[in-house]
């Protein structure tokens, strides 16, 4: 059996998260420590007690669910003696998730990833100001369908304002992002051409699009200071669902995914069409092995977040 390690991104996270593995584990003791000493502030504290607002910024976010993947990792690591090179074909994240996934596979250290994800994460924001932009998640639409919306919507806005189809999320799960004002005429239209839902997101910024240019253009100075080595599993890269281990094209790939669209349905397709058989989502939450499992039911789905599911994981694994 053939296993690519997932990794979640923004929306997975919750207060508590990772809480149980310090609590159970010395080894993600220490990955959440270094993670605060490199970013110079408390952030287990946020998320294991909260405030849930702190937790839901972005600049906090952001590293606070690599750091949760990377304590599983080192958890698998030391308790399973899983090493990642000898139990996946490959590893894939959601957006942020992408930064977990080359941190994993050593691409990346964890307290440089952290500084990284809060760059990001600070960047993002800034680029738009609150209440500019929105998101809205197109259900029952495929992705054909919800592009050609985003572009009817920028055209009613005068061209003023902008809508791009932001996530491919799984078969009629796709997300828009843009200015609130063509948002809104993009959610009418999927209303209107049938789609089950069309709804707002509650997100602080339109992620995902070309208002982000700004953010990219940040990303692509922090990244050019970055020591990014090849990874010892290929990385499935979100830009073009298609595998990578070239240090190089990774590093354009990370910067040109703050503005490009999330092709993780794609991405799933492309890692069956290579063989894999299973995917195991590693950190916070269970949401990329429900969109996994709507994509494609053929495919095995496991978590590994909680002790439980890292004994049982171990247990598969070693088996």
């Amino acid at each position: 059996m053939s296993t690519a390690f997932i990794f979640p991104g923004q929306g997975s996270q919750g207060i508590g998260m990772g809480k149980d593995l310090a609590e159970n584990f010395s080894e993600a003791r220490e990955l959440f420590e270094e993670i605060d000493d490199a970013l110079g502030q408390d952030l287990s504290k946020i998320m294991f007690e909260g405030p849930e607002d702190d937790l839901n910024l972005t600049e906090n976010t952001q590293p606070a669910l690599m750091a949760v993947s990377m304590a599983v990792m080192r958890v698998l690591n030391k308790q399973g003696g899983i090493e990642l090179p000898e139990v996946a074909s490959f590893v894939a994240g959601h957006s942020l998730g992408e930064y977990s996934a080359l941190t994993a596979a050593g691409a990346l250290d964890a307290d440089k990833t952290a500084v990284l994800l809060k760059t990001r994460g600070q960047a993002m924001q800034k680029a738009v100001p609150v209440g500019v932009g929105a998101m809205a998640a197109i259900l029952g639409l495929d992705l054909s369908d919800v592009q050609s919306i985003s572009k009817e919507a920028t055209e009613k806005a005068g061209g003023e304002f902008i809508c791009d189809a932001a996530n491919d999320n799984s078969v009629g799960q796709v997300v828009v992002s843009g200015h609130k004002e063509a948002v809104a005429i993009a959610i009418d239209l999927a209303t209107e051409k049938g789609a089950k839902k069309a709804v707002a997101l509650p997100v602080s910024a339109p992620f995902h699009c070309s208002l982000m240019s700004p953010a990219a253009q940040r990303m692509s100075y922090a990244l050019a200071d970055t020591d990014i080595r090849v990874p010892n599993v290929p990385v499935v890269a979100n830009v073009t669902a298609k595998a990578t281990s070239d240090p190089a094209e990774i590093r354009t790939l990370l910067v040109d995914q703050v503005t490009g669209m999330v092709r993780w349905r794609e991405s799933v397709l492309y890692m069956k069409e290579q063989g894999v058989t299973r995917m195991v989502e590693i950190g916070s939450g269970k949401v990329l092995c429900g969109l996994v499992r709507r994509i494609d039911k053929d495919i095995e789905t496991m978590n590994a977040g909680t002790p439980d599911e890292i004994e049982a994981l171990i247990g598969v694994i070693n088996g």
